[in-house]
């Protein structure tokens, strides 16, 4: 009965969307109905506007086979995205028989046989697939993400979201949804690679799920951010089209929030863009702990990616013209997801310099070079200290006790970091070699590359671009001349150790740095990244 009733209602949808085809049935200017067709929605663009229709469909994840769910969940769509676009999302209005002819109206007017989200209209342009990302745009959407993060409520501690078994499930749920497709050995074999490590990683990091539900990182975040579900509006990146139909879906770890977007940039080769985007975020939030869990969701989410291919194949197969075209697409999903289960061998770089030697300069273009995480103690001091980036005070934040707790926050959390299996850009003065000790201890712990950026540039160029940048006020650092001169007096120099494990770099020369640069660059195209010892149990858990 449910699937002649969904096969029903398929039917009376495809009639009614036909008839909101005509112009008339807006009750606004409209010169074209253009319509645009998802697995679970149409979306009919006409004149100004924008109406959503929801198709009435059971896939399991989300449920919208009846009429009254289909408003329910118009209703939250609205509601979930006025938090970050409250100027595209209008209302939700009904469609229904007028004297025999289907009109678009308000709610109330007339019995409705269907309902839809209303939004403004905007170019296709302007959404992130169809137009060039630069790496101001990153700022801003890290910029805008974080804050959006920052400011949610957390999950009730006794609500069943951020569960650890509510985490797992609709992984698992994106693997048996695939395999209800025809596959080829080698997807098979991917999709039980992938199952595997899902669960392998899934039982490592259980205790740090149930920590992150503690500490208040589950929030009703927007659950589908991806390139598509932004646009840029006068100029501005809108994050639209939140996920709507199911709470468990939404109400998530802020870092699997981040993680979809961060995977669809390394999709489309901006792996640059990713980085930035990544280490921006965690400047503004500070939640680098959550840097474990990145990867595990970003396999999720090129498995989502992965899962919506094969339902679109289900639908409407049909419409596969090229049949190798779209396994193809399948197939791009499951590697790209296979990839996020490989690692690169950690590095742990640290810089020693002068204030105004060029530090941040050359850790912000490094970091987007190589696979680093970027900490910058001119942050983590404010951070540490409860003082907002933009305070220009300095009474105490450069005392020897503040320097000694500040270097003691970047130790933790490049431990942090390096658990993750990240590599590890520590952006500090390192002055004191006590402090660089502690950080070449670790090096050796973690058992990874330990490098000293060491940074100089002539005195009388320090103070000008120390006095530059407070005249601009645009960095969070504080130094001033007087910190200045401090650290010329009472510095440390690198040890003869050290000094084997550092990297000299003039920034006065343009064309050393250059060069420098490019090296780093050459190094990390060439390391290949160590796989996760998987493919064997893999192998023997598939019968293979």
């Amino acid at each position: 009965m449910t699937a002649t009733r969904q096969t029903a209602n398929s039917q009376s949808l495809a009639s009614l969307i036909e008839a909101l085809r005509d112009p008339a049935a807006y009750a606004h200017p409209v010169g074209r109905v253009d319509v645009i067709e998802t697995h679970i929605s149409f979306v009919l663009l006409a004149g100004a506007y924008a109406y959503k229709l929801k198709k009435p469909v059971n896939l399991g994840f989300l449920d919208f086979s009846t009429l009254e769910q289909r408003r329910h969940f118009c209703h939250e769509e609205v509601r979930i995205n006025r938090r970050l676009a409250p100027g595209l999302y209008l209302d939700v209005v009904s469609v229904s028989d007028q004297a025999g002819a289907i009109r678009i109206h308000a709610q109330g007017e007339a019995k409705a046989l269907e309902y839809a989200v209303r939004m403004r209209r905007f170019p296709r342009h302007a959404v992130l697939t169809e137009t060039p990302i630069d790496r101001d745009i990153i700022d801003r959407l890290a910029e805008r993400i974080a804050e959006f993060h920052l400011g949610l409520p957390p999950a009730a501690p006794e609500s069943s979201f951020g569960q650890p078994n509510k985490i797992l499930q609709p992984m698992l749920a994106n693997v048996r949804v695939l395999r209800k497709n025809p596959l080829d050995p080698e997807s098979e074999r991917r999709i039980a690679q992938i199952e595997h490590w899902t669960r392998a990683r899934f039982s490592e990091l259980e205790p740090l799920f149930a920590a992150r539900k503690a500490e208040g990182w589950i929030r009703e975040c927007h659950g589908d951010l991806h390139r598509g579900n932004i646009a840029l509006l006068d100029g501005e990146p809108t994050i639209f089209d939140a996920l709507e139909f199911n709470p468990e879906l939404r109400w998530i770890d802020c870092i699997s929030d981040l993680a979809f977007l961060a995977m669809d940039l390394r999709e489309i080769g901006e792996t640059a863009l990713e980085r930035r985007l990544i280490n921006a975020y965690l400047e503004r939030t500070g939640d680098y702990p959550g840097l474990r869990l990145l990867a595990f969701y970003q396999v999720y989410r090129a498995m989502v990616r992965a899962k919506v291919c094969g339902i679109r194949l289900g639908q409407h197969p049909e419409a596969a013209a090229d049949v190798r075209q779209a396994r193809a697409h399948l197939d791009h999903y499951l590697r790209l997801a296979e990839a996020f289960t490989h690692t690169h061998p950690p590095r742990l770089f640290i810089t020693h310099g002068l204030s105004g030697s060029g530090k941040t300069w050359l850790s912000l273009a490094l970091r987007e070079r190589l696979p680093l995480i970027h900490i910058r103690s001119d942050i983590e001091r404010k951070r540490l200290f409860a003082t907002a980036p933009s305070d220009s005070s300095t009474v105490g934040l450069y005392s020897e006790q503040a320097s000694r707790q500040t270097y003691l926050r970047l130790l933790e959390l490049t431990e942090q970091i390096l658990l993750s299996g990240c590599g590890a850009l520590v952006d500090a003065a390192f002055l004191r070699a006590e402090h660089r000790e502690w950080f070449r201890t670790l090096a050796k712990q973690q058992g990874c590359d330990f490098t000293i950026l060491a940074l100089k540039a002539p005195p009388d160029l320090l103070k000008t671009r120390v006095l530059a940048r407070l005249r601009r006020g645009d960095d969070a650092s504080d130094a001033d001349a007087v910190i200045l001169a401090r650290q010329q007096e009472h510095h440390d120099p690198l040890s003869e150790e050290e000094d084997h494990a550092a990297i000299h770099l003039d920034t006065e020369s343009p064309a050393q740095i250059a060069a420098f640069l490019r090296r780093m660059t050459r190094e990390a195209a060439e390391e290949p990244p160590a796989r996760q010892v998987i493919a064997a149990s893999c192998q023997a858990n598939s019968g293979k």
